[in-house]
């Protein structure tokens, strides 16, 4: 008897906690803020499911002694914690370019002062969905590089605003 009202509970909380959930089909807008400088990114997120999206973002990156370019892809998975506040986490990659200014430190004059990089990244973050078209988010990206220059890793802090439609 306990396990049928233990079932039936876990059941139950299942079916209200999936239909409590409900992430907008698509978003877009700006992704700001970085680890290393400052970064701005637009992004844009398509669901794929009723608790899970695809989230791409185009960025440009500026700091002391460099300026670069990135492209990345994560696939989201979000849990909706009550009324139109989710978390979600998420993992996926991109590539990027990156141009060196002359005094970078420790940078050879006669080296080659832009790579092409790629990297994988994971994602965690916190989201609010307004009663208007809008979505406010807070996220951690680590980043892990592959490349001459840029080869290591960053840890990428942002806020996101997006217009949901």
């Amino acid at each position: 008897m306990k396990n049928i009202v233990f079932t039936l509970l876990i059941v139950i909380g299942g079916i209200g906690s999936a239909n409590a959930q409900e992430i907008s089909k698509n978003a877009i807008g700006i992704r700001t803020g970085d680890g290393d400088g400052f970064g701005t990114e637009i992004s844009y997120q398509r669901a794929l499911g009723a608790n899970n999206r695809l989230e791409i973002d185009l960025g440009y990156e500026s700091g002391k002694n460099f300026d670069g370019f990135k492209a990345t892809g994560v696939y989201q998975w979000i849990w909706n914690l009550e009324g139109g506040f989710n978390w979600y986490a998420g993992a996926g990659g991109g590539l990027g370019t990156i141009s060196l200014d002359n005094d970078f430190p420790g940078r050879d004059q006669f080296t080659n002062d832009s790579e092409t990089f790629f990297f994988a990244a994971g994602q965690v973050g916190i989201e609010y969905s307004f009663d208007i078209p809008l979505l406010l988010s807070l996220d951690v990206r680590p980043e892990f590089y592959f490349g001459d220059f840029r080869d290591g890793n960053d840890l990428d802090i942002a806020l996101g605003i997006r217009y949901l439609f």
